[in-house]
């Protein structure tokens, strides 16, 4: 009864008219945004993270917009995937594999509607786990003291990182420059200035929002300037729209397989939506066999890992708001909205903010129904979208991060430091070192340190007392294994690319 309390009250909220409104436009934004190559649904929420401000939304609100860019990020990501044979984002990689090859065959419609669906369905039935999962999690998370939450934060680091990078090293480089930067400004404890240089803008730390747009929008457009040029085009031309309903009912056990294997993948801390795409494709793949033609353009292969990867987005969102952990990289950039607007997600965060938890629980809910509403009809217009010159695109995304920054803080200084992290992101990514750990220690770095100082008062500075309950050895055993154990998946997820040579 609980549940459909609570249900009751998040349908209330999410039901209202301006709420609706901020769905649908999240919806719609972020379609477009993975839509386009390259950016995906981690750059997306950034760069739109300050809009969020100028237009002096409320944290619900706010939330809704963010989650719904999200949702509509990762269907969007299949467009360029079948259209263009370049994946939205890293978790459509694998769709490209049946889904070009059956846009060449003159299919691009049906490829389109087949992964809109499957998409709904992996977002749909996740977005039922984490209303079912996430408060029985939260009631599990109060058992959690210092030592457990800096063995979980090392998990977190050990996990997001491993799978973010092709090299372990590198990961670890980015973990410690975010923790480094999450050290600048005054010390809580001492009261002494660090890392500050004796710059007076820095002695209260690096606002994570300056650095995450930085990272992430700033440093896209860099990138997207030197890779992309001005010059966008379609590669298969798209043809009527029509709904294949014999290769939908074909694929529906496919659809529930890899929801439930993307789900599961999506609550781990740093797998995300690439790895739930993966064991998704993989499983289908075995389960068919040689006789499935998987790589030739099935519709299963299009089906398994766009529900796959959809799953795991929403199951991403359950160690975000129960335990304050992000799954993925773009959770780690809707953990720094939650932060900004003074909420700390965890497990009070249910009976401290229920309004916030259940309104957007039911607010996703209804952006998935959206979702399929608009991505089936509305299909051929976000496919126009691929054929906007990115010299008319790439100056509205740096307008609206600066005006974002600029009307949050009113600080020229942070317009600078975001242009320098703009830069750093930009260096990373030609060194091949991956953004998301960098985030995640500017995150998480004041909240490990402080459960380190926490744990060691206790134990008056016996570093034992971090491995002293059965839950801090899980989580170090945990972190251990998810550090190493992308060394060995990686030569597993190449396989799947040579479908394509």
């Amino acid at each position: 009864m609980e549940l459909f309390a609570n249900l009751a009250l998040g349908f209330s909220i999410a039901l209202s008219p301006y709420t609706l409104m901020l769905a649908l436009i999240g919806c719609f934004l972020g379609t477009i945004i993975g839509a386009l190559p390259g950016l995906g649904p981690s750059n997306g929420v950034a760069i739109l993270i300050p809009l969020t401000f100028t237009l002096g939304l409320d944290a619900t609100s706010a939330l809704v917009l963010m989650t719904s860019v999200y949702y509509g990020a990762m269907y969007g990501g299949r467009i360029s995937s079948i259209l263009l044979n370049i994946p939205g984002d890293e978790p459509a990689l694998l769709t490209t594999l049946d889904g070009y090859p059956m846009a060449k065959a003159g299919r691009a419609g049906d490829a389109l509607v087949i992964s809109g669906f499957a998409s709904f369905v992996g977002a749909f039935l996740a977005t039922v786990g984490l209303m079912l999962l996430a408060p029985l999690l939260a009631r599990v998370a109060y058992l959690f003291g210092p030592s457990e939450y800096f063995a979980l934060y090392l998990l977190a680091f050990c996990t997001l990182g491993g799978m973010a990078s092709n090299n372990q090293a590198k990961a670890a480089i980015a973990s410690c420059i975010g923790l480094a930067i999450a050290m600048v400004g005054v010390d809580n404890t001492s009261g002494m200035p660090r890392l500050t240089g004796g710059n007076l803008h820095l002695y209260d730390g690096i606002d994570f929002l300056v650095a995450i747009v930085g990272l992430f929008a700033v440093a896209e457009v860099f990138f997207f300037i030197e890779s992309h040029g001005s010059k966008s085009s379609i590669g298969v031309k798209l043809e009527k729209v029509t709904i294949p309903w014999k290769d939908l009912f074909a694929t529906r056990w496919t659809m529930l397989r890899a929801s439930g294997v993307g789900f599961i993948a999506g609550i781990l801390p740093g797998a995300g939506a690439s790895l739930g795409s993966f064991l998704a494709y993989m499983t289908e793949k075995s389960i068919a066999g040689d006789k499935g033609g998987f790589g030739t353009g099935v519709a299963k292969g299009i089906a398994a890992p766009e529900a796959g990867n959809n799953a795991a987005a929403g199951g991403a969102l359950v160690p975000m708001l129960t335990l304050g952990v992000p799954g993925s990289g773009t959770t780690a950039v809707l953990l720094a909205l939650l932060m900004t607007l003074n909420i700390t997600p965890g497990p009070t965060l249910f009976s401290d903010r229920p309004e916030v938890v259940w309104g957007l629980i039911a607010a996703l809910l209804i952006a998935n129904f959206v979702l399929l509403l608009m991505n089936v009809p509305m299909v051929k217009i976000f496919v126009r979208v691929l054929q906007v010159p990115a010299a008319i695109l790439l100056p509205g995304v740096t307008m609206i991060s600066f005006i974002g920054i600029y009307s949050l803080s009113g600080s020229y200084f942070d317009l600078l430091l975001m242009i320098a992290f703009g830069a750093l992101g930009y260096v990373l990514r030609k060194l091949d070192i991956p953004t998301v750990p960098v985030i995640l220690g500017i995150l998480l770095g004041g909240h490990m340190e402080d459960a380190l100082r926490r744990a060691m008062v206790i134990s008056d500075g016996d570093a034992s007392y971090l491995f002293s309950s059965a839950i801090a050895i899980g989580l170090w055993a945990a972190a251990i294994l998810g550090f190493i154990a992308p060394m060995f998946m990686r030569g597993l997820l190449k396989k799947p690319q040579r479908i394509m040579d």
